[in-house]
């Protein structure tokens, strides 16, 4: 039960942002909805946290309003050593279920991609 709470929480917490975010850059939900492809009541919903936000909705509202995930999270990205960033990454990568661990790799494969093609050493 405490795993649901949690999740819970986070729901409301992510949604929460949203809210206050778009609150901040003066949008209405209809306005919000429509930029990130998705129906004015589903944003609705989960700014109430009824609604778990995809990893692709989040995004689509990060680039809305020019965010990292750390940012939007609250969090330094980069604040521990390589060697812990990388063993909390994978902490918290293997508490995943399987089908967000996909989406989470195929995040990451955008982003390597992307910065290849926009960084060419």
């Amino acid at each position: 039960m405490g795993t649901r709470n949690t999740r819970r929480r986070q729901t409301i917490f992510v949604g929460s942002k949203i809210r206050q975010l778009r609150k901040e850059h003066s949008l209405t939900q209809s306005e919000l909805a429509r930029r990130i492809g998705v129906q004015q009541s589903d944003l609705c919903r989960m700014e109430n946290g009824e609604y778990k936000v995809s990893l692709d909705t989040l995004f689509n509202i990060l680039g809305v309003f020019g965010m990292e995930i750390g940012e939007f999270f609250g969090g330094a990205v980069g604040t521990a050593p390589p060697g812990e960033q990388d063993n909390e990454l994978l902490r918290i990568f293997h508490r995943l279920d399987p089908r967000t661990q996909e989406e989470v790799l195929d995040f990451i494969r955008y982003k390597g991609m992307r910065r290849i093609a926009t960084c060419p050493e």
